[in-house]
């Protein structure tokens, strides 16, 4: 009898289910991506298996805490994490409330564990390649005035954005656009709210010409 009371008092892990775990994915994927070396809000996923919290080459925002943390992560530590990140590393930088539920937890732990193994291949679904822009996306000019901007493309189309609307970013990447070629972005169902990504901060101002009709 105590032997069978010792089994039931423990917590019992099943092996997470792939499919299940890539859906659970999903969710990361608004802020992580798969790729090597592809960083987002957060770290690349790729990897990430047994790897030292805080270490992932070239991402350089995380926090103090998880830095000095010293966890690897592994299956039970990415439970924990899932779970509550705040819990498990207090006064780390991930908005991230967490995942209630074990058995969700376990599926994404077995699918993340899958992919770092190079089991499970993780289909691109980033954002556009801006070195693969065509020409209707190609930056070459933005003129401002009152409060729109009028970006011109290399097809010599001119798209007129309210100035809440049109966000300047910047990704210095290997898969941002060369230098001085920035390229726009749609964002939005109606085609009223867009990016222009640059390769440097220093090349908006440039781009941009105070120049009314």
């Amino acid at each position: 009898m105590a032997a069978l009371a010792t089994a039931f008092s423990t917590p019992i892990r099943a092996e997470g289910d792939l499919a299940r775990g890539a859906q659970a994915a999903r969710t990361c994927m608004a802020c992580h991506s798969f790729a090597p070396g592809r960083h987002m809000t957060g770290p690349s996923l790729a990897g990430v298996w047994r790897r030292r919290a805080g270490s992932a080459d070239g991402f350089a925002r995380y926090s103090d805490a998880l830095k000095r943390s010293g966890l690897v992560w592994d299956k039970w530590n990415l439970d924990a994490w899932l779970k509550s990140p705040a819990a498990l590393v207090p006064g780390n930088a991930m908005g991230f409330p967490g995942i209630a539920e074990p058995r969700t937890r376990a599926d994404l732990v077995a699918y993340l564990e899958a992919v770092s193994t190079g089991r499970v291949t993780v289909p691109d679904r980033g954002l556009p390649n801006p070195k693969e822009l065509d020409a209707a996306s190609r930056v070459t000019a933005i003129r401002y005035c009152g409060d729109a901007y009028r970006v011109t493309t290399a097809d010599r189309k001119t798209h007129t954005f309210w100035e809440f609307n049109l966000r300047f970013k910047t990704d210095g990447s290997v898969d941002g656009p060369p230098a001085g070629k920035p390229v726009l972005i749609g964002a939005g169902m109606q085609g009223d709210r867009a990016a222009v990504v640059f390769a440097r901060p220093e090349e908006i101002l440039t781009f941009i010409q105070r120049q009314c009709p």
